[in-house]
């Protein structure tokens, strides 16, 4: 099955909330920040449970957090 391209917009949102550091967005998901690392750079797609964690961290919705990229053909 082909992997489906999941971006997101961690760097943004973390900008956006006061430049929190990977380190802070990791404590308040319950994980390293090297997890958020490959998140944010596209080499890994958390489960649904972390997606959630890290959109509460957020205190936004899901979508606005991940979404799916268009194919480029």
């Amino acid at each position: 099955m082909e992997k489906l391209p999941i971006g997101n917009n961690l760097r943004k949102l973390r900008f956006h909330h006061d430049e929190m550091t990977q380190q802070q967005l990791a404590d308040k998901a319950g994980v390293t920040r090297q997890t958020i690392v490959a998140i944010e750079k596209g080499n890994y797609s958390p489960s649904l449970e972390l997606a959630f964690r890290i959109a509460l961290a957020f205190g936004t919705p899901l979508e606005d957090v991940f979404f799916l990229e268009e194919k480029q053909t």
